[in-house]
C-alpha cells in the first residue's frame, strides 16, 4: 500500500513528537495561507491516533476589505478537514510598532484570548524560510544575540503555550503538501508588498544570498540560529546561578558582580531588576546599571522604568522603588559611596 505525498508526510512528521507529548488540546492558527494550511491538514490527520484535541483558530484583523468573508471561509475548510472547535477572533489592531508590528500585537493577543477561553496550546505555522527572515532581520536590527537566535519550537508566554513544530520545514514543502491534498491556497497580497521589510528580504534578499553564496542560505541561518541559541542558554543557566549565589536582601555586591564576564554580568544584573519589578527594562537601562559597577567614579542614582533606580552604597548596589528617591540622592553620610567622587 503507497504511503502519502513525500511532502504531506513530511508535514505529518513534523507534527507528530509534540503533539503527543502533552494531552493539552491545540488551536492551530490558521490564516488559509500554506504554511498554517498545511499545518492544519497534518494536525487533523494525526490527532486521530494521537488522541489529543485539535481545533482551528483564524483571526480577522479587520485591515483588507472582504477580510470577514476570508476568516468565515477558512474556518468553514478547517471544519472539513475535522478540527473541532473552530474559531474567528476578531484582532484589534492598534497604532504603535507601524502596521507590521501593530497587526502582530493584535493577532498574538486575540490568539492568547482563544488559548485561554479554550485551555490550549496555540500551533503556529512558522517555517524553515520564517526562521531564516527573522534571523537576518535580527542581524540587520542589531537587537541582541536572542533576536539573532530567532524562533524555538516551544515557548510559555503569560500562561500560553506557542508550539512551531514546523521550524525544520521548508516553505515549499508546506505548499506542496496542499497542492498534494487539492488545498485551496489563499496568499495574502501583503506578503508579497515591496512596503513591508520582511516581503522585500523573503523576495530580493534571500533569493541575492543564495544566488552569492551558492545556495543553502536559509537552512544555514536557521542553523546558526539553534547554534546561538544553546551558547544563550547555557549563559542564561550560569548567570541564573550567579544572580542566587550573590543575592542579597540589600542588594548586590558592587566588586563582586563586577569580577563576572560582561555577558554573565550583565544577565545577573537583568535577572536581579525583573525580578525587583521593573518593567520594560531596555539595553540602555542595563548599561547605566552595569556602569556603576566597572566605570565607578561615584555618579548618582540610575533611574529605570515605572519610577525605580538603582544607587551604589557602601559597596552594594541597591534598587530603590517609587518614592525612594529624594531621601536616597541626599544620603551623603560616611557610609554613602555617593559621598565621594
Amino acid at each position: 500500500m503507497a504511503g502519502p505525498p513525500r511532502a504531506v508526510a513530511a508535514l505529518r512528521h513534523a507534527v507528530r513528537p509534540g503533539l503527543r507529548s502533552s494531552p493539552q488540546p491545540v488551536l492551530v492558527a490558521c490564516s488559509g495561507g500554506a504554511d498554517s494550511l498545511a499545518l492544519a491538514a497534518a494536525l487533523a490527520f494525526e490527532a486521530r491516533d494521537a488522541g489529543v484535541p485539535v481545533g482551528g483558530v483564524t483571526v480577522d484583523h479587520g485591515l483588507q476589505a472582504g477580510s470577514a468573508e476570508r476568516a468565515d471561509r477558512t474556518a468553514a475548510l478547517l471544519r472539513e478537514l475535522g478540527l473541532d472547535p473552530v474559531l474567528v477572533a476578531p484582532a484589534d489592531v492598534g497604532d504603535d510598532g507601524g502596521p507590521e508590528g501593530a497587526a502582530r500585537a493584535a493577532r498574538y493577543a486575540a490568539l492568547a484570548r482563544a488559548a485561554d477561553e479554550h485551555g490550549a496550546r496555540i500551533a503556529l505555522g512558522h517555517t524553515l524560510d520564517d526562521q531564516a527572515e527573522t534571523v537576518l532581520l535580527g542581524l540587520g536590527r542589531g537587537s541582541g544575540p536572542r533576536s539573532v537566535a530567532g524562533m524555538v519550537a516551544v515557548r510559555q508566554t503569560d500562561g500560553v503555550c506557542w508550539w512551531r513544530p514546523l521550524l525544520a520545514v521548508r516553505r515549499a514543502t508546506a505548499r506542496e503538501a496542499c497542492a498534494s491534498q487539492g488545498l485551496p491556497v489563499w496568499d495574502d497580497p501583503w506578503n508579497a508588498d515591496p512596503a513591508y521589510t520582511r516581503a522585500r528580504l523573503r523576495a530580493e534578499v534571500l533569493p541575492l544570498l543564495e544566488e552569492v553564496l551558492g545556495g543553502g542560505v536559509a537552512p544555514a541561518l536557521a542553523r546558526t540560529a539553534e547554534l546561538l541559541r544553546d551558547d544563550l542558554d547555557a549563559l542564561d543557566e550560569l548567570a541564573g546561578a550567579h544572580l542566587a549565589r550573590l543575592s542579597r536582601t540589600d542588594g548586590l555586591p558592587a566588586q563582586e558582580v563586577a569580577g563576572l564576564p560582561t555577558a554573565l554580568r550583565r544577565r545577573v544584573l537583568r535577572g536581579w531588576l525583573r525580578a525587583g519589578g521593573v518593567p520594560d527594562l531596555q539595553a540602555v537601562h542595563l548599561v547605566a546599571v552595569d556602569a556603576l559597577l566597572v566605570r565607578w567614579h561615584g555618579q548618582g542614582r540610575v533611574d529605570l522604568p515605572g519610577g525605580a533606580g538603582v544607587v551604589r552604597t557602601s559597596g552594594t548596589l541597591a534598587l530603590q522603588p517609587l518614592g525612594d528617591r529624594a531621601g536616597r540622592l541626599h544620603d551623603t553620610s560616611p557610609h554613602s559611596e555617593e559621598s565621594f567622587p
